[in-house]
């Protein structure tokens, strides 16, 4: 794992380097492999950067979108992830609705629906089961309480570790996430946290010894390259990071 951490001036300067990176990242797995694919964050962080993403002239029809985790709400809440991305980035731009592989909520059985959307990864890559597919980049955020994706503390999600997506629970309510093996297989992840209210959490993260469970963005050791994006009030505590 190569592990990169940047903080950054602001907020947006921030955007403006993920906007950066991802544009380089689409642009080097499409002259690789001819595709690109990307799973997306949640949040209020992350918005911004799409909105970046749908003002660029890229070429879409080898772009395919898939998301690390989502709320257990139809596509039309507006607390779905899906639906912030659509409004932010993906209603603006040319690209095939059959490269958007959003997570399904719609079934009122969500371990139901996380079994079909890993077929449906699974399908995708042509995995076999027990093998886990390669993202190019895997977007996320994390929380205050160290949580990423849908994976909370010491919830049962962190302890799977042969499914690609399962069910996360949030005081109750379900999610549907990714899996920390999952998320590990990837080429790149980057991470995008804002505030002031995550730095006492990712001095946790950072920490050389700390509780994987309390913290679950520690478990995150993709085999690729880890990217941090931090604006300054969430960095503060880790200059010794940079």
């Amino acid at each position: 794992m190569k592990k990169f951490v940047e903080t950054l001036a602001d907020k947006e300067t921030l955007i403006q380097r993920a906007g950066e990176l991802i544009l380089s990242k689409i642009e080097a797995a499409i002259k690789l492999q001819e595709k690109f694919t990307i799973a997306l964050a949640g949040g209020s962080t992350p918005k911004p950067v799409y909105e970046f993403l749908a003002n660029q002239s890229l070429p879409w029809d080898k772009i395919h979108i898939f998301w690390g985790d989502e709320r257990y709400v139809p596509p039309s809440d507006s607390s779905s992830n899906q639906l912030m991305a659509r409004q932010a980035w993906l209603n603006k731009v040319a690209i095939p609705e059959d490269n958007i592989h959003p997570m399904p909520t719609n079934s009122e059985n969500p371990e139901l629906d996380a079994q079909n959307h890993e077929a449906e990864i699974r399908e995708f890559f042509q995995i076999a089961s027990g093998e886990f597919p390669v993202f190019d980049l895997i977007l996320l955020g994390m929380g205050d309480d160290g949580h990423t994706a849908s994976l909370f503390p010491h919830t049962t999600a962190l302890q799977e570790r042969d499914r690609l997506v399962t069910v996360g629970d949030k005081n109750g309510e379900p999610r549907i996430t990714f899996t920390v093996p999952f998320i590990n297989h990837a080429q790149c992840v980057m991470f995008l946290v804002t505030g002031a209210n995550k730095s006492p959490a990712l001095e946790q993260i950072f920490a050389t010894e700390g509780d994987d469970l309390s913290y679950p963005a520690r478990l995150i050791k993709p085999q690729g390259e880890l990217w941090w994006l931090l604006d300054r009030e969430a960095g503060i505590g880790l200059k010794s990071q940079n």
